[in-house]
């Protein structure tokens, strides 16, 4: 590719020793597994949505077969996990003393006391009612459907996805709000207590099955207490554990079960047919075409799939939908309206059958129907027309004055953009509305708090949730606001979506905002995407262009062009490397000295971009280096010394930058964005990374004043559009690209756009009545 204009700011630097070993916190660290891409496994293809997910998925791998796992680590996905945020094997088996309730440990429990309210209030206005009921409309079918799957009142078979039917409205918006909460200090999660006897009990089991001891554990939380009756007499249940590979899974089973096992034991194919939709789910899909499940049991010798696939259904393990038409058009009533019988050769859109997790099903149902009541609930005769005039762009008041007629609005533009949510809360606040903005990031918090002028308004997604932010909750347990604009809402998977929206009382406004060219969500689903596409709601297309260099370059990689742009004051700059030991050296030398020196930007404020955790320019190897450089140590707690930047996941996800303050008998001190945060030493290991590099999942939703994009030649394959755009992004004042690929990125950007992720919430949003939508 043609360099853009401008040199390499500065040369100085040192080598980075190429022989350092990797610290104590990643030894037990492995990529992911090829097989984490469900193409890979006849499952379809998507793009690697979760750097956390997919780091559960290929890390616990090595408490069961290190050898293999190691080797599958040499061809892993590109783009990486994140944190091995979910790595427990190794941890100890004494339980440690719960800390004092955290923003993370709120978050993880959320959705469960969500619907534990929901059906406190319900059973006060009506006679009791059985769990589950926090759901409503098709959802609350489609749970019924499973319960009868599971108990054999009938086949699994005979449910198929229906549109949902209007839900009527159940409370109105409260009137007034309770004071905002202050967060306090975080302390991050602790493991889930789990009592002696059952670890023994799982101990015992998975060693008479030659499985190690470590996996007591992850087993235990992963199928409860009775994990050992479970795993004695489902040995395949082992694949609920992270990280289990099905191979890993059969020979547990032949040391348990000898002859009477074998490769279609209907115990092994349900258990094959959730683990493939698991593993789809970490690349983000919500379900899978039933054909792709299948060829994916073909592949792991399953000698009838199609039987395989309809025994998981009727036992509950997987639920079967169906997408278009199956039924033939009624010649006679073509007749009778004086029109043609319809040709026996006219082609007609094929049925598609789907199959996904239920957990995936209810959710996708629960949010469809919960923005179908936002938008047919709230005003629409809401005069704006004032706040609207004085707005600070035509596409700011344009927003408003959408909002003002709408429940449910979608909102899209780039970095810039961001202005006109901000515009729009503090208009609604003028007018005496509740009005909050919700962001993915701290980062993105402070951002929009600076631009709205006011700290009350903006909170994180996750505060919000876990009620550590903003408002609070009403009598009823909604959330007591009137207008609530999600930002960054690409990064909104759909389970979070539903506990959002069913937190949001009848007649609030929820505008979902962001740039629909980013990489997507972590979890599962296509939220921002598959509203947008339904056009079941008003959509907002800011014009307000990002500015300067960076701006151009990245607004030119959302069409597919990578353009040469004017970059006078060096604020986009190309360092051409031959290999992965110069991309580190000039990275290095980069964050240390050429950009502080050129920019006057502290080190601490440069991040490091780049495609995957492993590699020798991964994330791994590149904080290792940045380490040894800027804050060198023995690495005393863990591998982490006071200093030393880190990214905090305190739940699949969620990765959050901090600095490590000290280290005691409590665990390690770090501060995250201005938040006390302790992590306890046994938690340390799964969820504290070294943070100068990061994945670009990682760095979604959050800006630096200098980014450096780290592109080594080995990086090709993992390379995509919504890559390229992500990263290119991360950098305010300037960007740096450490380019080692050639011609691989101008291709990747002008041809491979984003995989799509197989969803069901498109077809459910579109079926649905919503009467107000607009194009």
């Amino acid at each position: 590719m043609t360099a853009l204009p401008g040199e390499t700011p500065g040369t100085g630097g040192t080598d980075t020793p190429q022989d350092a070993v990797s610290p104590p916190d990643e030894a037990g660290a492995q990529e992911p597994t090829a097989d984490a891409d469900p193409a890979s496994d006849g499952a379809g293809a998507g793009d690697s949505p979760s750097d956390a997910a997919e780091e559960e998925a290929g890390a616990e791998g090595e408490t069961v077969d290190p050898a293999s796992t190691e080797a599958e680590a040499a061809s892993a996905d590109p783009e990486g996990a994140s944190a091995d945020t979910n790595t427990e094997a190794a941890s100890t088996d004494a339980a440690s003393p719960a800390p004092e309730l955290s923003e993370a440990q709120a978050e993880l429990a959320a959705q469960r006391e969500l619907r534990e309210r929901i059906e406190q209030r319900k059973a006060a206005k009506a006679a009791p009612i059985a769990a589950g009921a926090g759901l409503s409309g098709t959802a609350a079918d489609l749970l019924a459907a499973v319960r009868a799957v599971e108990s054999g009142e009938k086949a699994g078979s005979a449910f198929f996805g229906q549109p949902a039917a209007p839900q009527a409205p159940r409370r109105p918006a409260p009137a007034a709000a309770p004071p905002p909460r202050t967060p306090a200090p975080q302390a991050a999660p602790a493991p889930q207590t789990v009592s002696p006897e059952a670890l023994d009990a799982v101990r015992a089991a998975l060693g008479a099955g030659g499985a190690p001891e470590a996996l007591a554990r992850p087993a235990v939380g992963a199928l409860g207490e009775q994990a050992a009756e479970l795993l004695r007499t489902d040995p395949w249940q082992l694949l609920a554990v992270p990280g289990v590979r099905p191979e890993q899974a059969d020979g547990f089973a032949r040391a348990l079960l000898g002859a009477d096992c074998g490769p279609d034991d209907g115990r092994r194919t349900a258990a094959l047919v959730g683990w493939v939709l698991e593993r789809a789910a970490l690349q983000g899909h919500t379900a899978l075409d039933a054909e792709a499940v299948r060829a994916a049991l073909a592949e792991r010798a399953v000698s009838d799939p199609d039987a395989a696939v309809r025994e998981a259904v009727e036992e509950g393990v997987a639920l079967l939908f169906q997408e278009g038409e199956d039924e033939e058009p009624e010649e006679d009533e073509a007749a009778e309206e004086g029109g043609l019988a319809p040709d026996a050769d006219t082609a007609r859109e094929p049925v598609r059958m789907l199959l996904g997790l239920d957990r995936y099903a209810l959710a996708e149902e629960s949010l469809a129907d919960g923005l179908a009541r936002l938008v047919n609930a709230c005003e629409k005769a809401a005069d704006w027309a004032e706040a609207a005039a004085a707005a600070p762009s035509p596409s700011a008041a344009e927003l408003i004055r959408t909002t003002a007629a709408a429940g449910l609005v979608a909102h899209s533009g780039g970095e810039a953009a961001r202005a006109e949510p901000a515009a729009l809360i503090a208009a609604a606040r003028g007018l005496g509305l509740r009005a909050f903005g919700a962001a993915h990031s701290e980062d993105g918090r402070r951002r929009l708090a600076a631009a709205t002028g006011d700290p009350d308004t903006a909170v994180t997604l996750a505060g919000l949730l876990s009620g550590a932010q903003g408002p609070g909750r009403d009598e009823d347990g909604a959330l007591a606001l009137d207008l609530l604009v999600v930002l960054d809402a690409p990064q909104l998977d759909v389970e979070s979506a539903a506990v959002l929206v069913e937190a949001l009382a009848d007649g609030a406004r929820l505008v979902l905002s962001g740039d629909p060219g980013v990489l997507g969500s972590a979890g599962a689903g296509r939220v921002f995407a598959d509203v947008l596409a339904a056009r079941t709601c008003p959509q907002v297309l800011s014009r307000t262009p990002d500015p300067g260099p960076i701006g151009e370059l990245v607004s030119g990689i959302g069409i597919g062009e990578l353009n040469q742009v004017d970059a006078p004051g060096k604020e986009v700059v190309i360092v051409p490397v031959r290999d992965a030991g110069e991309a580190v050296h000039r990275t290095v030398q980069l964050v240390a000295d050429s950009v502080p020196r050129a920019f006057s930007i502290p080190a601490d404020e440069t991040q490091v971009i780049t495609v995957g955790h492993g590699g020798a320019a991964g994330t791994r190897v590149l904080n290792e280096a940045l380490k040894q450089r800027l804050n060198p140590g023995p690495g005393r707690f863990g591998g982490f010394d006071p200093g030393d930047r880190v990214v905090h996941v305190p739940a699949p996800g969620r990765a959050v930058p901090g600095m490590v303050r000290s280290a005691d008998a409590e665990g390690l001190h770090l501060d995250c964005g201005g938040v006390p945060v302790v992590v306890p030493q046994d938690r340390v290991e799964s969820s504290v990374r070294h943070g100068w590099a990061l994945s670009a999942h990682q760095a979604a939703g959050m800006r630096w004043p200098a980014a450096v994009v780290v592109l080594p030649g080995d990086a090709a394959a993992g390379l995509s559009r919504p890559w390229v755009y992500t990263a290119f992004g991360r950098g305010e004042r300037h960007l740096s690209v450490v380019h080692g690929v050639d011609q691989a990125l101008p291709r990747a950007v002008a041809e491979v756009p984003a995989q799509e992720r197989t969803t069901r919430l498109r077809p459910l949003l579109e079926a649905l009545p919503t009467p107000d939508a607009a194009s």
